[in-house]
């Protein structure tokens, strides 16, 4: 048996609300809409993940997310230029990633992060 895919799936009541976060902000691509249901995707594969942790490290709350991103510098600027507020970072971490916590529109704490050069 082999895990193909894991969907987050974030319960909301203005579905419009994501095209400007994870389209916008994150670059996904918005590639299936119901009405009552979007999802969006990147353009790389990825490989699932789920971690489970008792802290967000660094003394942080748990994210609920965590998103990799090729130009950290980038997406960190749109976020500010958007006006979503930094609750974390932008900071270096010991274990080798750059990252800042914003919240997406329905609450979710979203750690976005890159690995150092």
């Amino acid at each position: 048996m082999v895990v193909r895919r894991i969907v987050a799936n974030i319960a909301a009541e203005r579905l419009e609300d994501a095209k400007s976060f994870y389209g916008d902000l994150l670059g996904l691509s918005l590639v299936m809409d119901l009405g009552w249901i979007m999802t969006f995707a990147g353009a790389v594969q990825t490989v699932p993940q789920i971690s489970i942790a008792t802290e967000g490290g660094s003394g942080t709350p748990v994210p609920d997310f965590s998103i990799e991103v090729d130009d950290f510098e980038a997406v960190l600027a749109r976020a500010r230029a958007m006006g979503s507020p930094i609750e974390y970072g932008p900071q270096d971490e010991p274990w080798g990633v750059r990252r800042f916590y914003v919240r997406d529109p329905f609450g979710r704490l979203i750690n976005i992060l890159a690995h150092a050069p």
